[in-house]
């Protein structure tokens, strides 16, 4: 009697993924005058910060880019307390006018900032005095997106920004209703958080992006379950996916939402259609559907639970999805690929490349 042969999901790494915008971003800093100068500021002296500290050092020279790290507290003598000297940092380089972009969490992170376990700069003093030093950064040199103009824009769907409104006292405008991925004259594309941009290339590159569909549009039809609903990552990537036309199922410790910029249909009602197509922006909703529930009809699954214990049950998950893990701990069972037809077990390398694309 022969052994039945299960054929396992493919097992795809993100240095394919990564090396497309390695090319992307070299053939575009070739067109610079000069090279553009990064500043890394350290204030810890954790053993992974001075790891990804080292990585970036290492891909940007790789790339002919201009890394200067700068360390204060702990980073730089036994005296002084961890993260002390940040803000004093951040505005030096924000008035050096030499400096193009300023980097102080270092997204190349994949899990949550709020308790990062092995966190690259971040957390220096706790989430909210982290989140008052994110925002000291400027605009304009803000490679990882976290300024709150460019998550006001990413969830209002603003793509397309003139870069003197970021100097604005007043919330940005921009555009939202586009045919193409070009700026239109007079705008720039508005920056987007690292770590969810890169997860949303890794998509574009598996497939489940339609580039048949018009742009803005590109992942209709498809239904992704994010499991960790943080303002770092979670949240903006559900965002980022609802705004591409997607149904997205927002899992959180506590609550699942559905966020989908297509009109709800109500059951029965004579409303039940509307002449609008889809909204500017995604909206938000509640739903009763359970964990399991939302597994068994999800395309795409994307986890980012900063727990080791944390599992996604494999037998929940639909025949044929794509599952990405994006925590530092791997959030799905070994025997994932019997049930998902690609697995994407980390997403760090596509996420330094997109910190050096917004660069």
């Amino acid at each position: 009697m022969s052994e039945q042969i299960v054929k396992k999901g493919l097992l795809l790494k993100a240095d394919a993924i990564a090396a497309t915008f390695h090319n992307e971003v070299k053939s575009s800093l070739q067109e610079c005058k000069r090279a553009p100068k990064l500043v890394g500021i350290l204030a810890t002296t954790s053993a992974p910060s001075k790891y990804y500290a080292e990585f970036t050092r290492r891909q940007c020279e790789e790339l002919g880019v201009e890394f200067v790290l700068k360390t204060t507290g702990a980073a730089s003598s036994p005296d002084l307390g961890e993260g002390e000297g940040v803000e004093e940092a951040i505005i030096e380089a924000n008035e050096d006018d030499s400096v193009n972009g300023i980097m102080v969490s270092l997204q190349m992170i994949e899990y949550e900032v709020e308790i990062y376990r092995a966190q690259v700069y971040f957390p220096i003093f706790g989430p909210q005095q982290d989140h008052y030093l994110q925002q000291i950064v400027s605009p304009l040199k803000d490679v990882e997106g976290l300024n709150f103009k460019f998550h006001y824009n990413l969830y209002h769907n603003i793509r397309f920004i003139k870069p003197q409104s970021l100097l604005a006292s007043v919330m940005p405008t921009g555009i939202t209703e586009v045919e193409s991925e070009e700026p239109p004259a007079g705008t720039v594309k508005s920056i987007i958080p690292c770590t969810p941009l890169a997860i949303v290339k890794c998509l574009e590159y598996v497939g489940v992006y339609n580039r048949i569909l018009p742009y803005g549009d590109r992942a209709y039809g498809k239904i992704i379950t994010v499991i960790n609903r943080s303002e770092v990552v979670g949240r903006p990537l559900a965002a980022l996916l609802a705004n591409d036309g997607a149904r997205v199922l927002s899992v959180d410790i506590d609550s699942i939402q559905e966020y989908t910029k297509r009109p709800r249909v109500v059951t029965g009602s004579d409303n039940a259609t509307s002449a609008q197509r889809y909204h500017p922006r995604h909206t938000v909703h509640p739903t009763t559907m359970t964990l399991e529930e939302c597994l068994a009809i999800s395309d795409v699954v994307i986890s980012a639970v900063p727990s080791p214990t944390y599992k996604v049950k494999t037998e929940w998950l639909k025949d044929g999805c794509v599952c990405v893990n994006v925590a530092a701990d791997k959030n799905f069972e070994k025997d994932v690929r019997d049930k998902a037809s690609i697995y994407i077990p980390a997403v760090g390398k596509v996420t330094i490349l997109m910190l050096l694309r917004n660069l």
